[in-house]
């Protein structure tokens, strides 16, 4: 912008030169830099929306990271604030939170971060993830049960799993974390959920077994399980030469 002057020395801007600051701030809201915001502000034409959301959503995952890395929880709230009005709910998990929340794992993992740092960044990331999901066990769809099993601590990933499928049309009753088989089941029993999810960084404890007339190799292979196949007496010799070895 080049203003000219009045007689008095006062700088006068002309209708374009106001379009233009519009358009910065409104590019700065997107979350690009004073720099990005101004150059794409004096282009002729618009910036493509593709490349100007792909910015803005880069440019908020950065930003959220740093805010969270130095403990400032009110420019972290601010960020997902601006980042959840200008895109929908599934985007920003997608391309802000979940990227963060993988870069501060191995930021942690390799010694660059605290643990105080990673702590913060997961609580304060998981305060918001369970108020969008607030009222998700209500509606007309199927219901999904979401848990944890016993000795799994982390159930972000199932938070995020579970607002994705509320978002398509489920009813979500989310256990959490560090949930007892028995638990699960009495659960079950109650609510005969149409699907049972079950998320967990643990490698398993015990090797698992299915057997019966539903049950075969496709299957088997698709849930990691050893197939118990021919009659009984069969399968749990099977079973018990596979444990042996």
């Amino acid at each position: 912008m080049k203003p000219t002057r009045s007689a008095g020395g006062f700088r006068l801007y002309s209708d374009a030169d106001a379009v233009r600051v519009q358009r910065m701030q409104g590019f700065l809201q997107q979350g690009l830099s004073a720099a990005e915001a101004a150059h794409a502000a004096l282009e002729e034409s618009p910036a493509p929306p593709e490349i100007v959301e792909t910015t803005s959503l880069a440019a908020s995952a950065a930003e959220l990271q740093r805010a969270l890395e130095r403990y400032d929880e009110q420019a972290a709230n601010a960020i997902l604030d601006r980042s959840l009005s200008n895109f929908s709910t599934e985007t920003v998990l997608g391309e802000v939170v979940v990227p963060v929340l993988r870069a501060v794992g191995e930021r942690w993992a390799a010694g660059e971060l605290t643990i105080a740092q990673e702590h913060f960044a997961t609580n304060l990331v998981r305060g918001r993830l369970l108020g969008l999901a607030r009222g998700w066990g209500q509606g007309s769809g199927p219901t999904a049960l979401l848990a944890c099993p016993s000795g799994e601590p982390h159930d972000l990933p199932l938070l995020l799993f579970g607002i994705s499928l509320r978002a398509a049309g489920w009813r979500i009753v989310f256990l959490g974390a560090d949930v007892p088989t028995t638990t699960i089941e009495e659960v079950v029993r109650s609510i005969a959920p149409a699907a049972v999810i079950l998320a967990t960084t643990l490698p398993a404890l015990v090797p698992v077994a299915i057997g019966g007339r539903a049950a075969d190799a496709i299957l088997a292979e698709r849930v990691g399980a050893i197939l118990l196949e021919g009659d009984l007496a069969s399968a749990a010799a099977a079973l018990a030469g596979r444990i042996a070895a």
